[in-house]
């Protein structure tokens, strides 16, 4: 039995939504717990529930819906910037992938990442953590 998803109840219009862009590819809608107004979700329409299950077929012109949001949102909102983010997994409250964006302004209250920074013990502890990545 398939598990019943929010967002592709949105995005087939069976609840309401305040829809802000919409093509074949993506829905951008605004975000029903914002971090500020304008918070906006960009959807596929295709329901993936994470950043590496998106078919390669479409992931470019997801990511270019993204892009047109992260200048429009700021815009709209006659703010400096975005804040474009994603959850794979952990702190996914919709097990369907979204990608958030987020007006920002200097002193606007939100702190860099919203959690704690740290730093790596020393360039021995980076180059191992680099390592383990299977990146080399």
């Amino acid at each position: 039995m398939p598990v019943k998803c929010v967002f592709c109840d949105l995005i087939s219009k069976s609840i309401p939504a305040h829809i802000v862009y919409e093509d074949d590819i993506s829905i951008g809608l605004l975000d029903t717990r914002p971090i500020c107004p304008e918070h906006v979700l960009i959807v596929p329409k295709t329901h993936f529930k994470m950043l590496p299950d998106v078919d390669p077929s479409i992931i470019s012109l997801f990511f270019l819906n993204v892009q047109v949001m992260s200048k429009a949102v700021p815009l709209a909102m006659e703010a400096a910037g975005s804040f474009v983010a994603i959850n794979n997994k952990i702190s996914h409250s919709v097990p369907h992938l979204h990608v958030h964006v987020v007006p920002r302004n200097r002193k606007d209250g939100l702190r860099g990442f919203f959690w704690p920074r740290t730093v790596y013990d020393n360039e021995a502890h980076a180059s191992e953590t680099r390592g383990s990545q299977g990146l080399d």
